[in-house]
């Protein structure tokens, strides 16, 4: 009877430290994926259940504030270089789009916003070298608003400072009338990364991850990964994106140079261990493609 039990207790006490490792599956990461643009053949994205075709938007020429947005992106500045990617083709930005251009995908759909509270994540490949390719004082890689990166807004990107830095913003949405907190804020709501110091010929991972945004409690949390590893974390506030959905975008390559590849959205804030298993295997998400081929 002793013996039975103790090999029930060893049992039990394999099967949870099996449980307990953290080990990360495949198949759940891909299952939470709400969004992915492998650009393999084009700048439309594979999967997502909103529009996957990007669209432009302009500075408004005469009317300070307002927008003017076309379907499609009809410029050459954005293009698929074959075979290039971390993983297949990769979108290839060669130059900055003029006055204050930005395509984007509308977020409807395409991102697991909630405005009574949601959690997601972001996941990107890069291949640029922000001192030497950069030719404008910002650049935003990826930027997630509807009406600004410091109004209601989810980013990174690299600033003005010589050499660049890799900053990670998470700024709750601004009610109107007031003034929001400043990106040279102490408390601003940022990861730095100093002197970032990435070169043209090598390819970086970059996840971001939130939890708990729009719950109107002080508990959202917002993490910043390079290369598999967490960087940073904006964390004990509370952060609210406020979007109208209907007017919110994803938007890409913001006066970016060089290549993207194997952009994705997903429906919760992923692992660390789920953040290193895309950065080991970058082709992970790739399936989701041909499933859909």
């Amino acid at each position: 009877m002793n013996r039975t039990l103790s090999r029930s207790a060893m049992a039990l006490l394999v099967t949870s430290a099996f449980l307990n490792t953290g080990r990360a599956d495949e198949n759940d990461v891909r299952k939470a994926v709400t969004f992915y643009a492998s650009f393999d053949e084009s700048v439309n994205a594979d999967i997502g259940g909103g529009q996957l075709t990007p669209d432009t938007r302009f500075n408004h020429a005469t009317e300070k504030g307002q927008y003017v947005v076309g379907k499609g992106i009809g410029t050459k500045v954005f293009t698929i270089a074959n075979s290039k990617g971390i993983v297949g083709g990769a979108l290839d930005t060669v130059d900055v789009l003029p006055n204050n251009g930005r395509i984007f995908y509308p977020a409807k759909g395409n991102i697991a916003f909630k405005n009574d509270g949601w959690s997601g994540s972001m996941s990107m490949w890069c291949k640029t070298d922000p001192d030497k390719l950069l030719k404008t004082k910002f650049c935003d890689p990826i930027q997630i608003t509807q009406k600004g990166a410091n109004n209601g807004g989810l980013w990174f990107d690299f600033n003005d400072a010589k050499p660049r830095d890799l900053r990670h913003g998470a700024f709750t949405m601004v009610p109107e009338g007031q003034k929001g907190i400043g990106e040279d804020d102490p408390k601003a709501p940022m990861v730095r990364v100093p002197s970032i110091g990435w070169k043209a010929d090598d390819w970086h991972h970059v996840v971001l991850t939130f939890k708990n945004l729009d719950t109107g409690k002080p508990d959202a949390v917002t993490s910043l990964y390079i290369d598999g590893k967490l960087i940073g974390e904006v964390k004990d506030r509370s952060i609210a994106m406020g979007w109208d959905i209907e007017k919110a975008g994803i938007y890409i390559a913001i006066n970016y140079i060089g290549l993207i590849d194997e952009l994705a959205l997903f429906d919760r804030a992923l692992t660390a261990e789920e953040v290193s298993l895309l950065h080991k295997k970058p082709d992970l998400l790739a399936k989701l493609k041909k499933k859909r081929d």
